[in-house]
């Protein structure tokens, strides 16, 4: 039978250049009833923008006319960059003329105008992001307006009279987009519903959940799937064994934060005569969830879960990920174990892989670990007595796969993340540096041994795969970096990626660490799912999976199911691997797209508690550190607590402000006094804007900071 695969290898092998259709069918010999599904098949390779007809009806692969897939990333000027679909090429730039009415996050097919800039047009959009956008209804005698709050989306969306419902001027509203902008014409909506003011945090949460249109519950279908699979427990005198190595014996411990509830790794750990023997256990979900089953078509369509303070919007139901799947203490189930053997200087010697059945025998927290481990904490470890040595050894081993990790290149980035402790009330009542202690550092190691270990394995077979791919930064990203890090490294040497991991080292410790590490880390490409191995750069590593954390990423599920697949048959038929080459790319490009959209909507979360936390502290003042710098003022954290605010440009009253975008600071012009990332400052609380959700800041007395030059 006809397919997509039959298709293009039809272009890729045997042409060499366009095809009308008579010619297509011809070249492949179809008969009637195949004609009819090659018609079908050619439009949606055409909706992929997998192939691209002309203007005279020639059929042709999109790569061969100058022509690229990839994700839109819009900037509130207009313009923006597409994301190359291909990992390993670098971003192409679109001008506001030539986006075509792309919008953030749209999966588009560009046409690079000009490769030398790095420029290009947008000619499709293939798949939109946004099909509803809050916003602020605004009612003007020109018409009905809906404002987006997302900054990214630089189009007022117009509203017709029968639609706006009944929305009042200066609403937060829900509208859904019947007809996206064009070049000549924005686009156009019907509002859905009214959001209302919040008044208080946990309705402020409920709100920005509606405003990225994230899932609040799972469909009836959904429930009632998990209900009847949360009745099938793993039972050892059961048939279900068969096939599984039994470790329930095997020591083994899960080692999460306090408040997690959806355990899907743990560890054990043996000494052997080559060194040490580690045993890395990832629930088992792939037994439980089939392809295109009800529960993994939602799973797919989510890509991951979602984490607020105190909430999580799960991947998958509740009665999967935090109680079936979930790797509770004292309670048997089922896991896919990678056992690795590793020599005395953290070199790993082999690896094997295997469903298996274990037994969590403690469910430790990150605290606990370093108490034993670090603080010699002798009540903790009284306690744990049974696993004291094996915490020792993996305490050891941890401390040389490091190093082999860093000795190869990779970044050790050590940056402050924000953790925001609620009261009884959902109320903010600190915002403070998350703790990321040695018992954090080991599970990481643990958790990318494996999957290193999984990628290596299945990519040694020839089977398509999911990987996780971190590309090396731009040229043009160094050069902005070298501006930024000469004035505070005193070196004059052109900046290369190979230059990172040495930059880190030599930085570690000093007064400038974190602002370089900031530097650094901005400049990097964020990482992303792909079914192509280009490598991943942050971590040094040649192949890459994410395969440990299937409950709440559907990558990982994924990479499951192939290495199942790869244990049970041993080899996949050309067949089989051909299905995985078609289906992987779309499920790479779904999970990165949400996997963005689930950063963005946390980072907004954070947002929103420092604005709840701070409202009731206008006025006062504040020790302060300049983290960013920009042509309309200073971005600012604060000391005590880990809030971060703006200092607008027009604030700054002792004299007129310009950008140096060599040096990257802030400079007056008459005074020379100059502003720059790490400069320490007062300042004083000037307002909070809770609908925008921002710290607008003032400097105190700037007439006397010293040693600003």
């Amino acid at each position: 039978m006809i397919d997509k695969d039959t298709i293009l290898r039809l272009f890729c092998q045997k042409t060499s250049r366009p095809l009308n259709f008579k010619e297509l069918i011809s070249e492949l010999d179809l008969g009637h009833k195949e004609t009819r599904a090659a018609k079908r098949i050619l439009r949606e390779l055409l909706r992929s923008g997998d192939l691209v007809m002309t203007r005279k009806g020639f059929y042709g692969p999109s790569d061969d006319m100058n022509l690229v897939k990839g994700l839109f990333e819009a900037h509130r000027d207009g313009y923006g960059f597409v994301i190359m679909e291909k990992p390993g090429e670098r971003d192409i730039f679109v001008p506001s003329r030539a986006t075509s009415g792309a919008m953030d996050n749209d999966r588009v097919l560009v046409r690079v105008e000009n490769w030398k800039k790095r420029e290009g047009r947008i000619l499709r959009i293939l798949e939109r992001a946004q099909k509803k956008i809050a916003g602020k209804f605004e009612a003007v005698k020109s018409g009905f307006y809906v404002r987006p709050k997302d900054k990214s989306v630089p189009y007022d969306i117009t509203i017709a009279p029968p639609d706006r419902g009944n929305a009042k001027n200066g609403d937060t509203v829900m509208v859904e987009i019947v007809e996206y902008p064009s070049e000549r014409k924005p686009p156009s909506g019907r509002i859905l519903k009214t959001l209302g003011k919040p008044e208080d945090p946990r309705a402020e949460v409920e709100l920005i959940v509606d405003e990225f249109n994230l899932p609040k519950k799972f469909p009836r279908s959904i429930h009632e799937e998990s209900v009847i699979l949360a009745q099938h427990r793993p039972d050892g005198s059961r048939p279900d064994l068969q096939g599984r190595k039994d470790l329930r014996s095997l020591p083994t411990v899960t080692i999460d934060g306090e408040r997690a509830k959806d355990f899907d790794d743990a560890v054990s750990i043996r000494i052997t005569k080559h060194g040490y023997t580690l045993f890395v256990h990832i629930a088992d979900v792939g037994f439980y969830i089939g392809w295109d089953s009800h529960i993994d078509r939602e799973a797919r369509a989510r890509g991951t879960s979602v984490y607020f303070p105190e909430k999580v919007i799960p991947m998958l139901p509740k009665e999967l990920s935090e109680d079936l799947c979930s790797l509770k203490p004292k309670e048997e189930r089922f896991a896919m174990t990678v056992e690795m053997d590793f020599d005395r200087n953290g070199s790993r010697l082999d690896a094997r892989f295997y469903p298996s059945s274990i037994r969590s025998d403690e469910r430790m927290t990150y605290t606990s670990v370093r108490k034993i481990l670090i603080d010699s904490d002798s009540r903790e470890r009284k306690k744990y007595e049974p696993l004291l040595q094996d915490f020792e050894v993996m305490g050891e081993l941890c401390s040389l796969l490091r190093n082999k990790r860093l000795q190869r290149g990779s970044l050790d980035f050590d940056l402050p993340e924000p953790e925001v402790l609620l009261d009884l009330q959902g109320r903010p009542e600190a915002i403070i540096k998350a703790e990321r202690n040695y018992a954090h550092m080991m599970i990481e190691e643990f958790m990318v041994a494996a999957n290193e270990a999984v990628a290596e394995y299945i990519e040694g077979l020839g089977i398509p795969l999911i990987y996780r791919v971190h590309e090396e930064p731009d040229s043009h990203k160094l050069d902005e970096v070298a501006k930024m890090v000469r004035p505070l490294l005193k070196g004059k040497e052109p900046l290369k990626p190979k230059d990172y991991p040495d930059l880190l080292r030599k930085i570690k410790g000093s007064r400038e660490e974190e602002i370089i590490n900031f530097i650094l880390l901005r400049s990097l490409k964020q990482a992303r799912y792909s079914n192509i191995n280009v490598g991943h750069f942050g971590l040094a590593s040649q192949c890459y999976s994410h395969f440990t954390s299937p409950i709440r990423r559907y990558p990982d599920l994924i990479v499951h199911r192939v290495l199942r697949e790869v244990l049970q048959k041993k080899r996949l038929p050309e067949k089989r691997r051909e299905e995985l080459n078609t289906l992987l790319p779309d499920i790479a490009f779904q999970s990165s797209r949400m996997e963005r959209l689930a950063d963005k909507a946390e980072r907004e979360v954070v947002d929103a508690m420092r604005v709840w936390f701070m409202k009731d502290k206008v006025g006062e003042e504040f020790e302060a550190k300049v983290v960013g710098v920009t042509p309309y003022g200073l971005k600012i954290r604060l000391r005590d607590f880990f809030v971060e605010g703006f200092l607008h440009v027009s604030y700054m009253t002792d004299d007129y402000y310009q950008y140096n975008e060599h040096s990257a600071k802030l400079v007056g012009r008459h005074m020379k006094r100059s502003f720059s990332i790490g400069k320490e400052i007062r300042v004083r609380l000037d307002r909070v804007d809770m609908e925008e959700r921002e710290i607008i800041l003032d400097i105190c007395d700037n007439r006397k900071i010293s040693g600003s030059r």
